[in-house]
């Protein structure tokens, strides 16, 4: 019996590579004939904009720890000699600390479009969760970073958010002094923070982005719709009728998107890297001084909301629970909307409210977490705090008892 050849068998350099890796198989299943959505819209933009910040930040991380030292009588004037003597490395240096803020911006847009079309809901389950994952080690990871510069935020941050730990009813005060590797932030402390930022928490993050799009691939993405692609394919191809090759179509779509992207985030690295004090505060352009406290201590601003959620609870050991609480709740968010729809087109008025609510809280919140506190101040963070958890705890009854629109059968554009 003769063997037919396969007419589709890569030959060539490009065919011995496919014999021992699945190069072409990958490029397939994950591009070419990964079949998309036709209907994504500019929400879709985040994903991949997400995956181009972390490549920013593993290459400039690469470039500055060449010349740094994890040392508390070096740390400051390594990155004054990474911005003044180093070639091009004020430039590298504002790449990475506003590209950690463009992370939290397009990391925070990407979390809502999934709010806003259910990206959450059944099959997508695990992928919400890798995701939450990956915002969970982003904090860790931003946080590190922060205190490396080791000027008077970071030390006096490092020191106010470690001492959380404290509140842990008898072995908390151990813990401190475990995590510091001393009784107060100190050079055990930097080198510490060092490493988990480096080495550990990249590995961690990188394998969590991989999880994530794998698990996207293996049930396909979400669209506007709500609507499932994959319900309706040609008898013959077996392509669903709704779906578009990711490339060229989404690949191009991307690059329109990263090209508006660059030239902000360009902007705003080269005229304005500080962001009007908010990407690096003020107090942080001066070494770190363990006598002297600054007049207001601050997280950075993307962890405004948490912060303000624990100024704003009484107990300390409540507030810390309430900090990282409205971090984990976020995990469970599938398996809290009862809706029978994944969409917010199709969604009732009560979830419209409830997130427009919730949208308002978190930026009120996240305002409130970088101000100094006042009476009044504290009441609008308890308020905003109440509408936060209201918003996930109630979810099961008022996503149950909405009144929704039906789900169209094919996308409709």
């Amino acid at each position: 019996m003769a063997i037919v050849p396969n007419p589709h068998k890569t030959t060539g350099v490009l065919g011995w590579i496919d014999d021992r890796f699945p190069l072409t198989k990958l490029w397939k299943d994950h591009l070419t004939e990964y079949y998309a959505p036709k209907n994504f819209n500019f929400w879709y933009y985040f994903g991949s904009l997400a995956l181009l910040v972390l490549v920013n930040q593993l290459l400039t991380g690469i470039f500055l720890t060449m010349h740094y030292k994890p040392d508390a009588a070096q740390a400051w004037d390594s990155v004054e000699y990474i911005m003044r003597d180093v070639p091009w490395g004020n430039v590298i240096r504002y790449l990475h600390s506003t590209g950690a803020s463009a992370f939290f911006i397009v990391v925070f847009l990407h979390m809502y479009r999934g709010l806003l079309y259910g990206s959450y809901r059944k099959p997508r389950e695990l992928i919400w969760v890798f995701g939450m994952l990956i915002f969970f080690v982003l904090m860790a990871e931003a946080f590190c970073g922060y205190v490396l510069p080791w000027g008077q935020m970071s030390y006096w941050g490092a020191q106010v958010i470690i001492s959380l730990f404290g509140a842990i009813p008898k072995i908390g005060p151990d813990i401190v002094v475990w995590v510091q590797g001393d009784y107060i932030p100190s050079d055990a402390t930097l080198n510490r923070l060092f490493s988990f930022h480096v080495i550990m928490l990249p590995f961690i993050l990188v394998g969590l982005v991989v999880a994530h799009l794998i698990a996207l691939h293996e049930v396909g993405s979400n669209n506007p719709d709500g609507v499932e692609i994959k319900k309706h394919k040609d008898p013959v191809t077996k392509i669903p009728l709704d779906g578009i090759g990711f490339h060229p179509y989404y690949t191009v779509k991307d690059l329109v998107g990263i090209g508006v992207f660059l030239m902000i985030f360009l902007g705003v690295v080269l005229f304005a890297p500080d962001g009007g004090g908010y990407f690096i505060e003020k107090p942080n352009f001066i070494p770190a001084n363990p006598l002297v406290t600054p007049e207001h201590i601050t997280p950075a601003w993307y962890f405004g909301t948490f912060y303000a959620i624990l100024r704003a609870i009484p107990d300390k050991l409540m507030g810390v629970i309430g900090m990282f609480g409205a971090v984990l709740i976020l995990f469970a968010l599938p398996w809290l909307d009862r809706s029978p729809v994944k969409s917010i087109r199709y969604k009732g008025p009560i979830f419209k409210i409830a997130l427009a609510l919730f949208t308002v809280a978190f930026v009120v919140l996240c305002y409130l977490g970088l101000q100094p506190p006042s009476p009044m101040g504290t009441l609008l963070s308890r308020i905003g705090t109440f509408i936060y958890f209201a918003f996930f705890i109630l979810m099961p009854w008022y996503s149950a008892i909405d009144k929704t629109k039906p789900e169209p059968e094919r996308v409709t554009g």
